[in-house]
C-alpha cells in the first residue's frame, strides 16, 4: 500500500545492475521518488520504467558535482551500492554527504565463500605467488581497467593468459587492445542460472588451471566459486579494499536497508 507521506522523499541510489533495480523497485512501490545513477545507457535498461524513477547516466567526477546534484534534487538520503572496488566514487560520496550532512547508507553484498582448499585470498592482482605459472592457463575475470597491466605481468611469468569481459564498449575495446591474444578473449554476461553456467564451458574449453577475480560478492564471483569447488582449478580472490568512510549505516540485506529508510527518512 502506498504511503502519500513519502511522496516528497527522494532517494539517490548509485549501483550496478544487480542490486540497484531491486532496491529502486521496492522504494518505488512505497511511493518514494528514486534517482538511480548508472555508468552506461545499457545499465539503465535494467531498471523498470516508472514516472517516479529518474535514471542518471555517466560518471560523477568529483565531490562538488555530488553536492550540487543532492541540493538540486532535494535528496533525502543516498545509497552507495557501488562495486566494492569503486573506491573513488565511494570516497567522493562520503566527502560530499558529510559536508552537507546528508545520510549515506552502504549496501554491500556478503562474500559467502565456501571452505575449500581450492580458494585463496590475495591482496593484489599480482599476488599469485609460490605457484609455478609456466605454461599454465590463467583466466582473468577482473574487469577491464587493469586488464592489460595484469595480463602483461602474468605473461612475463610464462603463463597462458585468458580473459572474460563484459559486453560493453569500454570492456571490449580494452580487452582487444591489450596484450592478450584475441583468441583468448571471451565476451559474455555473468550467468544467473545455476543450472547453466557458461563460464564452466569456457573453462573446460580453454583448460583453465587458475582463475583470478575480485571479492565483489557478485554473480560472477559466485559462478567462479561454484565452478572451482567441483574441479581441480584454483580460484584466487583479491580482497576487498578497506575504505574508511563515514557511512550512517551499512547493510547486506535488501529488507534491512528498505526498513531503515522507511523508519528514518
Amino acid at each position: 500500500m502506498q504511503n502519500p507521506e513519502n511522496c516528497y522523499k527522494n532517494v539517490w541510489i548509485l549501483s550496478g545492475t544487480s542490486d540497484g533495480p531491486v532496491i529502486a523497485n521496492r522504494l518505488l512501490e512505497l511511493n518514494y521518488s528514486v534517482f538511480a545513477s548508472v555508468l552506461t545507457y545499457k545499465a539503465g535498461q535494467a531498471y523498470n520504467g516508472n514516472p517516479k524513477l529518474h535514471i542518471i547516466t555517466g560518471r560523477l567526477k568529483n565531490k562538488d558535482q555530488i553536492i550540487n546534484f543532492i541540493k538540486k534534487n532535494k535528496i533525502t538520503c543516498v545509497v552507495d551500492a557501488t562495486h566494492p572496488f569503486a573506491v573513488i566514487i565511494s570516497k567522493n560520496l562520503n566527502d560530499g554527504c558529510k559536508e552537507i550532512n546528508i545520510p549515506l547508507l552502504l549496501f554491500e553484498r556478503k562474500s559467502l565463500i565456501n571452505n575449500t582448499n581450492n580458494f585463496f585470498y590475495i591482496d593484489d592482482l599480482k599476488d599469485i605467488n609460490n605457484v609455478d605459472l609456466k605454461n599454465k592457463n590463467i583466466l582473468l575475470a577482473i574487469g577491464s581497467r587493469f586488464l592489460n597491466d595484469t595480463a602483461n605481468f602474468y605473461i612475463n611469468r610464462k603463463a597462458n593468459v585468458f580473459t572474460r569481459v563484459l559486453p560493453t564498449y569500454e570492456s571490449i575495446t580494452k580487452a582487444f587492445g591489450s596484450c592478450i591474444k584475441n583468441s583468448n578473449i571471451a565476451i559474455l554476461e555473468p550467468s544467473k542460472n545455476n543450472k547453466s553456467i557458461l563460464e564452466k564451458t569456457l573453462c573446460d574449453f580453454w583448460e583453465i588451471d587458475y582463475i583470478l577475480c575480485r571479492e565483489s560478492g557478485s554473480y560472477s564471483q559466485k559462478n567462479w566459486e561454484s565452478i572451482v569447488s567441483v574441479s581441480k582449478m584454483k580460484l584466487f580472490l583479491v580482497k576487498r579494499p578497506k575504505v574508511k568512510n563515514d557511512y550512517s549505516c551499512s547493510f547486506n540485506q535488501y529488507h534491512n536497508l528498505i526498513n531503515h529508510i522507511i523508519k528514518k527518512y
